[in-house]
């Protein structure tokens, strides 16, 4: 009998321990099974149907929830592959991940999912995407820039029918260093402005003779007729002079675009005396509003830049803000040398106290003939200024008869764009937070080193 209640003692002793193994089995499965339902969202309830049931229940609305995002992933695949225009997506080391067909044909490229991926700057000569693509990866934010890509053929033969197009691009930063960038072909926009540009210029020189042999007239007319008759001679110089002023702004505007950076005269020369020098041509109409002009920055700051046409921009902004200020103001202008900056510029402001831009407009006052809000381009003419003759009004004569007193064509701060430009710098306009007027604020590079010395 012991040998048989050994066995028995090791059997109890066996099945106590497989059953302890498996409570422990039991245990640990019930532990996984709540960190899945937490993982999932699921609350465990006493009452409610076995936690196993639920898990089932929820993995199955996962699923279906996978299948949903697979559905709209192949959606917006297939958006993107008709869109108009092309999109291109590279993961954190630059390697591309996936294009469309514009993007393809825009950049001359062959793409395949099933293929490797590879990094986009061997499949694509474009240093700008490439720095478009950092730059937005850094900034992490929808960033924007314009280029003219040289698409490069492999076919020797084919170099001299190289094609060029204008793109803009606009790139987005997504998950996990991922940057997606959508490329506009500006080919027909690019075609359609030199066609306007090649319009107005035509016909501003085919103007330009009349309008001088008009004035010839008039002024010859001028002495020979009797002093009540002289006021609509006056009137038809002044709108003659006028007229003449648009013509000379328009080819002015025509030669810097077909010549851009080219046609500038580069030297060095001090900016206070130059805006100095075009406060002082100025000065009779301030005069008039008893206007003052309020400079702050440095005294001396050296700037290598095209000394005429930066003397035009300071007339145009100083014009507009004297036309615009109420009387009795200040026009401020602060110049200071960036010198911390990447790299360095010099910063140029004007601000007035006039009525300032609408926002709406904002966007818009540089283009040409734009004309802003009436109350920002038509100011109001003092009743002093305007002549009565034979009961009728008179318009008030050119203050500055052949001086760059410019009048309200709306091509004066299009001019100011176009030279800041044509010098590799930017301009920008919005209202001044304490006088409420218009702030304009332009950045140009520096190109030899600049003394800047504070006042």
């Amino acid at each position: 009998m012991e040998p048989l209640a050994f066995l028995l003692i090791a059997f109890l002793l066996g099945l106590a321990i497989g059953l302890a193994l498996l409570a422990w089995k039991q245990v640990q499965f019930h532990h996984r099974l709540l960190n899945l339902s937490q993982s999932l969202g699921i609350t465990p309830s006493p009452r409610s149907r076995r936690l196993s049931e639920q898990l089932k229940l929820a993995l199955v609305e996962q699923q279906q929830a996978c299948q949903e995002q697979q559905q709209q992933l192949k959606t917006y695949k297939l958006l993107l592959q008709s869109a108009p225009i092309g999109y291109v997506q590279v993961d954190e080391d630059n390697q591309l991940t996936w294009c469309n067909p514009q993007a393809c044909s825009l950049l001359g490229i062959q793409y395949s999912e099933q293929a490797k991926p590879r990094l986009l700057l061997e499949i694509v000569r474009s240093y700008e995407l490439d720095q478009l693509i950092e730059q937005t990866r850094n900034v992490q934010q929808p960033s924007q820039q314009e280029w003219t890509f040289h698409l490069v053929s492999p076919d020797m033969s084919a170099l001299s029918r190289q094609i060029v197009s204008p793109l803009r691009g606009y790139g987005l930063p997504l998950a996990e260093g991922h940057v997606g960038v959508f490329l506009e072909n500006r080919q027909e926009a690019v075609m359609l402005a030199q066609q306007r540009d090649r319009w107005t210029s035509d016909v501003a020189h085919e103007l330009k003779t009349p309008l001088t042999s008009i004035r010839l007239v008039a002024e010859t007319l001028r002495s020979r007729l009797d002093l009540p008759l002289r006021g609509w001679i006056d009137r038809l110089l002044s709108e003659t002079i006028r007229l003449g002023t648009l013509v000379q702004d328009l080819l002015d505007l025509s030669q810097m675009e077909t010549k851009a950076a080219g046609s500038l005269s580069m030297k060095p020369f001090n900016l206070p005396e130059l805006i100095q020098s075009a406060w002082i041509s100025l000065e009779p109409l301030a005069r008039k509003k008893h206007i003052q002009l309020d400079y702050i920055g440095a005294n001396n700051l050296v700037l290598q830049a095209d000394e005429h046409r930066l003397y035009r921009v300071l007339i145009n902004l100083l014009d507009n803000s004297i036309k615009y200020s109420p009387p009795r103001q200040h026009i401020r202008i602060q110049a200071n040398l960036q010198s911390t900056a990447d790299p360095p510029f010099i910063s140029l402001e004007v601000i007035d106290a006039g009525p300032g831009f609408p926002e709406s407009d904002l966007p818009y006052v540089f283009e040409r003939f734009y004309r802003a809000d009436p109350s920002r381009s038509r100011p109001k003419v003092d009743a002093s200024e305007v002549g009565i003759e034979q009961n009728r009004l008179v318009p008030p004569l050119d203050p500055l008869p052949g001086s760059q007193h410019t009048s309200s064509s709306g091509l004066g701060l299009a001019i100011v764009r176009q030279i800041i430009e044509a010098h590799r710098g930017s301009v920008s306009a919005s209202n001044h937070p304490e006088t409420g007027g218009a702030w304009i604020q332009i950045q140009l590079p520096c190109q030899q080193p600049t003394l800047a010395t504070r006042l």
